[in-house]
């Protein structure tokens, strides 16, 4: 036999209080005064029970949809996975659910269609085609929205990470070993993540005192960076280093200057940004600078959940930034590939 569904009813008969307690306890009411002892009680009932809140219903009588979207580029870039957990877990602790969605599916139009004609709370976008068109359809649905480690040059709504610092760490790390010719594998053309980690890569060779290396741009994919990488050490003067805008493209990149013939690090340092458990079991261990990706879809979240239709967010996230030093960085050998 099915068995029958558990009831508010049900609980509040359970834990000997009203309705109307219950509904409150298990939607952390801010303004609902009881005593320790109630609230336990009214807790236990509902573990006892299995007691799971209606969110049709919920969603009707608070007139929200308990439900934040995330809009990725693509779920094939490892960086996101970090992201939606840190994402996830910030909506579960504000009773939400979190409905994640990639451009290489649906678009971002059947994405809002199958989320009930725009039915959500809010929504993190961390890329999209169409810009400009998509923000006015948001602001005409007065549903709240963020960009997620991206800006916009028409509207200031937005949660970044600071990319340029990461940049700078990268390029000091390889200076400190001694190299002077550290070319830029860079991301894609346009993308802001892209345009912040070249400025910071610029920077901190031109604070060195060396002048710019060789840079060419390519896809957050181990191809990209592999196509990126044959590039590079195509060169007149090949680099004795390389700084990797993505960790997805230091996979191809490493590919590519084994294809060559030549050794990582004796030949070609690497170091990538974004530190994933996949670096440390590459061949050899990569270098990366760390970033707070977990942190980053928490704040989103969070700011989500507090943020009006027509508020302005201009955030830089202060989370930790760190080099984590393997084996694929070292001094560089007189000459550097190619002699």
């Amino acid at each position: 036999m099915k068995r029958a569904r558990v009831t508010l009813a049900d609980v509040a008969a359970l834990a000997k209080v009203d309705r109307a307690v219950v509904s409150r306890v298990v939607n952390n009411d801010p303004a609902l005064s009881i005593r320790p002892e109630t609230r336990e009680r009214v807790l236990a009932a509902v573990a006892q029970l299995g007691y799971r809140p209606n969110a049709a219903a919920r969603s009707l009588r608070t007139a929200r949809a308990h439900m934040f979207g995330l809009f990725l580029p693509d779920f094939a870039n490892p960086v996101y996975a970090e992201i939606i957990k840190g994402a996830e877990a910030a909506a579960a602790g504000l009773g939400c659910v979190l409905v994640t969605g990639s451009s290489t599916g649906a678009g971002l139009g059947g994405y809002m269609d199958l989320l009930g004609q725009g039915r959500i709370d809010g929504l993190l976008l961390a890329g999209a085609e169409g810009e400009s068109e998509l923000l006015a359809q948001l602001d005409r649905m007065a549903v709240p929205w963020l960009m997620l480690n991206r800006r916009s040059p028409a509207v200031k709504r937005y949660v970044i990470l600071d990319d340029e610092r990461a940049a700078r760490l990268a390029v000091e790390h390889l200076v400190g070993l001694g190299h002077r010719r550290i070319a830029h594998l860079a991301g894609p053309e346009g993308a802001d993540t892209a345009l912040r980690r070249s400025a910071g890569w610029r920077a901190a060779m031109r604070d060195a005192g060396l002048p710019e290396g060789p840079i060419v741009a390519a896809g957050y994919t181990p191809a990209g960076g592999a196509a990126a990488m044959a590039a590079l050490l195509a060169a007149p003067e090949p680099p004795t280093a390389v700084f990797v805008a993505n960790v997805a493209s230091a996979i191809g990149a490493m590919e590519s200057v084994r294809e060559a013939g030549l050794d990582i690090p004796r030949d070609v340092s690497m170091v990538a940004v974004h530190d994933l458990d996949l670096a440390s079991y590459l061949a050899p261990p990569l270098t990366t600078v760390r970033m707070p990706l977990a942190e980053l879809g928490r704040r989103g979240v969070e700011l989500l959940g507090s943020l009006k239709p027509d508020d302005s967010v201009a955030e830089v996230l202060d989370g930790p930034i760190e080099l984590i030093a393997r084996r694929s960085t070292a001094p560089p050998v007189s000459g550097g590939p190619g002699g």
